[in-house]
């Protein structure tokens, strides 16, 4: 895994904090300073906890579970599709459907109704239909595409949860908490870590210091799979000694 550089951070202004009036006082431990009425994350505990997020993502990664990305803010969504892609993760970056972790079986359901459109395409039986249903399920496999298209590998509920800007994915929070879902999260001054297992100290507002966070724990989880396909290539090659 590269070096975590405080440069490079700091060249993606990921020490860049909220204004100090709409600070969390409980990130006050990872604050360095405040320039001009913005607060100042102290960039050395943020590499830190990086490097602790990337030791445990790694492992969650090797051991073969899922980690959803989570961020549905403008400036997020095409960085958490690109990073979960590369590594074929799942991602939510449009709406969080509430009940994805809670009530999960419901979610499969609603991601399985999307085969079985598929399905009746290749079947025939759509072409069966009138004009005015074919219109209404069309409608309704895009709109599931558009929500869960990105979880259809999902099978099971995930392993941890990467997350941008914990004030805005607070159900998806609530709903991981409740079901000691691990969350890793960059979480900046205006936000409380106390709800995170793993807090990145961290700018979550400029696209480039998303882009800089998330490329650190991507290639962590990169290092677990690759873990994990090393150990069952391994185990093949044993068992065909046999």
């Amino acid at each position: 895994m590269k070096k975590i550089e405080v440069k490079n951070l700091l060249d993606a202004g990921v020490h860049f904090g909220h204004l100090t009036r709409k600070w969390n006082p409980n990130m006050a431990s990872y604050i360095y300073t405040e320039r001009k009425g913005v607060h100042i994350i102290d960039l050395y505990k943020t590499v830190a906890k990086i490097e602790e997020s990337q030791k445990a993502l790694q492992k969650i990664a090797a051991s073969g579970r899922k980690i959803l990305y989570v961020s549905t803010k403008k400036q997020a969504k095409e960085i958490i599709a690109k990073n979960a892609g590369s590594v074929n993760m799942p991602y939510i970056a449009e709406r969080w459907p509430g009940g994805m972790l809670t009530n999960f079986v419901t979610i499969r359901k609603a991601v399985k109704k999307m085969s079985v459109i598929d399905r009746m395409k290749v079947d025939g039986s759509f072409d069966a239909l009138s004009k005015r249903e074919k219109l209404q399920i069309n409608r309704t496999r895009l709109k599931l595409e558009k929500n869960l298209g990105s979880i259809t590998d999902m099978t099971r509920l995930p392993g941890a949860l990467i997350v941008v800007d914990i004030k805005r994915e607070h159900i998806a929070i609530a709903e991981a908490r409740k079901l000691n879902i691990p969350i890793f999260a960059m979480v900046d001054t205006n936000s409380d870590p106390r709800l995170i297992d793993f807090v990145l100290p961290s700018n979550d507002d400029a696209s480039k210091s998303i882009e800089e966070v998330l490329s650190y724990l991507t290639e962590a989880i990169s290092e677990g799979l690759a873990e994990r396909k090393a150990g069952k290539e391994k185990e093949v090659k044993e068992e065909s000694k046999s």
